[in-house]
C-alpha cells in the first residue's frame, strides 16, 4: 500500500516458493510486494522507494546470457539487499564474482552449513553447532565478488553465506522461506532489523490506510460490492462502509453454485447485523443455463466470471449509477493469475474476480484486501468486529461448486453434491475439528463406479473428500483424519446421498496439487 513508508522489494526470478518469503517478512510486521524482475526498472524503484531489496530464486542459469538480471541500479541504492539461491549467484555474477555450472556441487534438499565467522544477520544462528537448510541449486558460486567474505560453507557450497558488511549486501545459497530451514525466520528478522524496519505493518495500522485510500478513491460516487458470503467480501464490504457509509451497496448473487442453505445463512446474517444497502440477486438460472455441459475448468470460470459482471452492471445502473466495483481479492489470487511475457512464472489458474473488468462494464475496481493473504484478512476481520464464528469459516471460491465437480455440470450432479458436502461438514464438526481444518470440502468425480447396495447393482458417482492445513492458502498438507472418521463418513454419505456409491479421501498436498480440484 503506497501509504506505507517502510516498503521491501522481493524481485522475482521465478522460484516456486518467492511467495513463502513474502509470507515470513508479513510474520515480522514487515510490508514487501513480490514484482517479476522485468518490472522493475530504474523508474520503477524511484516510485516504490523500497527500504531493502531481497532476491529470490529461480530456475535459470546466470551463467547464460539470456538469464534474468535485476538492474544494476538496485546495487547503487545504498539499502540493504539479500540474495536467495540464484539471487545469491546473480548478485555474485552481477558485482564481479563467477559462478559456474554444477561439476560436482549440485545441492539438492537437506544439508547443514558450518559457521566461518558470525556477523548481525545470523544472531542466533550456529548456537548449538551447524544449522540445518535447504539446499536447491545446480550451479554454484565458485568466485565470491569483491568485497565480499565466506561467512557460512556447507558441503557442496563453500560460499554458502557470504556478506559484504560495508554495503550491507548478503548472500544465502540456500533457502530461508521453506520449513525445512528450520531458523530462516530468524534470518529474515535479522535482515529487516538490519535495514531499520520498525515493524508498522499492523492490521490496524492497515485499517487505518485502507479506510483514507478508499475515501480517497470514491469520492462522493456509488460503490457496490460483490459479496459472496465468504469471509474475504464480507470483510471487504465491511471494511468499505466503514469508509462510506450508505454509498456502498451489497449484491448478494445466488448463482445456483453455492452450498446448501448458504444463500439462506448469509442473507440472515448482513440483513440482521449489518445496516447496509443489500441486495439479493437471484440468478440460479441464468447461471446454470450457461454453465450445463461445460467441461473445461477455464472455461467454466471465465463464464463465471463474465456473469457475475453482468449482473454486476445490471445492479449497478439500478441503485442510481454506481461507478466502483469492489471485490475481496486476495494476494495468492493474484500471484496465481500472474503469468509474465516471457518470464519465468506460470499461470496456475484463472481467478474469475482477477484480470480488471470488460471496458463496456465503466466501472473502476476497487480491492482493498488485494495486498493481503487470507491469515492477513481474519485478522483485519477481528480488527473491524466480525465474529470469530464468521471469520473461521472456511474459504469457499468465487466459482462456487462449479470448481468442485470436475467434468461437465449438471444440476443434478450440483444437487447430489451439495448433499454429500453438508454431510461431511456436520461430521467434521460432530468431531470437534472444524477449527482445526483450513478447508474442507466435497467434489463429485467425472466418473461412475459399479456398486452393490442391497443385493443390487448401482451405477453411480464417485465423489472425493478433501480437507487441508494451511496458514495462507500458498502452501497446504492434508488433514490426517482417523480411519474411524472417513469409515463413518463414507457410509453416511453413501446411505444418505442418492447417486454416490463410493467416497475416496484426497491426500495430495499443495505443491503439487491445488487446494481445490479445479
Amino acid at each position: 500500500m503506497e501509504n506505507f513508508k517502510e516498503k521491501l522489494l522481493i524481485i522475482d526470478f521465478g522460484s516456486q516458493v518467492t511467495q513463502l518469503i513474502a509470507r515470513r517478512l508479513r510474520e515480522l510486521n514487515v510490508y514487501c510486494e513480490i514484482h517479476p524482475f522485468q518490472k522493475v526498472t530504474e523508474p520503477f524503484l524511484v516510485e516504490f522507494s523500497p527500504k531493502a531489496i531481497i532476491l529470490s530464486g529461480g530456475p535459470a542459469s546466470v551463467v547464460d546470457e539470456s538469464s534474468p538480471r535485476p538492474p544494476m541500479a538496485i546495487f547503487e541504492m545504498g539499502i540493504p539487499i539479500l540474495g536467495i539461491c540464484y539471487g545469491q549467484q546473480v548478485m555474485m555474477q552481477s558485482l564481479g564474482g563467477k559462478v559456474e555450472r554444477g561439476q560436482g556441487t549440485a545441492e539438492f534438499g537437506r544439508a547443514y552449513v558450518n559457521s566461518e565467522q558470525s556477523m548481525p544477520l545470523l544472531k542466533g544462528w550456529f548456537d548449538n553447532g551447524d544449522e540445518q537448510v535447504w539446499m536447491s541449486h545446480g550451479d554454484h558460486v565458485s568466485e565470491i565478488a569483491p568485497g565480499f567474505e565466506v561467512f557460512g560453507t556447507s558441503a557442496n557450497a563453500p560460499f554458502a553465506i557470504v556478506a559484504n558488511l560495508s554495503k550491507k549486501f548478503f548472500a544465502v545459497q540456500f533457502h530461508p522461506e521453506v520449513h525445512h530451514t528450520p531458523k530462516g525466520a530468524k534470518l529474515y528478522q535479522n535482515f529487516t532489523k538490519l535495514a531499520g524496519f520498525s515493524g508498522d505493518w499492523t492490521m490496524g495500522a492497515y485499517q487505518e490506510k485502507a479506510i483514507e485510500a478508499i475515501r480517497a478513491q470514491v469520492g462522493d460516487k456509488k460503490v457496490i460490492c460483490g459479496l459472496s458470503g465468504g469471509v474475504d467480501s464480507s470483510v471487504t464490504a465491511i471494511l468499505i462502509h466503514k469508509a462510506i457509509g450508505d454509498q456502498l451497496t451489497c449484491v448478494f448473487v445466488d448463482n445456483g453454485l453455492l452450498r446448501q442453505g448458504e444463500a439462506e445463512e448469509v442473507v440472515t446474517m448482513f440483513r440482521d447485523n449489518y445496516n447496509m444497502p443489500f441486495i439479493y440477486a437471484e440468478e440460479k438460472e441464468l447461471f446454470l443455463s450457461e454453465l450445463e455441459g461445460q467441461s473445461d475448468p477455464e472455461t467454466k470460470r471465465k463464464i463465471i466470471g463474465r456473469l457475475f459482471i453482468d449482473v454486476f452492471q445490471r445492479h449497478a445502473s439500478a441503485v442510481g449509477g454506481a461507478q466502483f466495483l469492489a471485490q475481496g481479492t486476495l494476494y495468492p489470487d493474484v500471484i496465481e493469475s500472474v503469468s509474465f511475457s516471457g518470464g519465468p512464472s506460470v499461470t496456475i489458474k484463472s481467478h474469475h474476480n482477477v484480470g480488471g473488468l470488460p471496458k463496456k462494464m465503466g466501472l473502476q475496481l476497487i480491492e482493498p484486501l488485494r495486498e493481503l493473504f487470507k491469515d492477513e484478512v481474519r485478522a483485519l476481520g477481528h480488527e473491524l468486529g466480525l465474529p470469530d464464528s464468521f471469520i473461521g469459516r472456511h474459504p469457499f471460491p468465487g466459482p462456487g461448486l462449479a470448481i468442485r465437480c470436475p467434468g461437465e455440470i449438471t444440476r443434478k450432479k450440483l444437487e447430489i453434491l451439495r448433499k454429500a458436502d453438508a454431510i461431511y461438514i456436520d461430521q467434521i464438526r460432530k468431531y470437534g475439528l472444524y477449527d482445526d481444518i483450513w478447508q474442507a470440502f466435497v467434489a463429485i468425480l467425472p466418473v461412475r463406479t459399479v456398486g452393490v447396495m442391497g443385493d443390487s447393482r448401482t451405477y453411480d458417482f464417485a465423489c472425493a473428500l478433501r480437507a487441508v492445513t494451511s496458514v495462507d492458502g500458498m502452501t497446504a498438507d492434508y488433514y490426517p483424519f482417523s480411519h474411524q472418521f472417513l469409515g463413518e463418513t463414507a457410509t453416511r454419505i453413501i446411505n444418505e446421498v442418492n447417486g454416490i456409491n463410493r467416497v475416496t479421501y484426497d491426500i495430495t498436498s499443495k505443491p503439487p496439487g491445488t487446494i481445490e480440484w479445479e
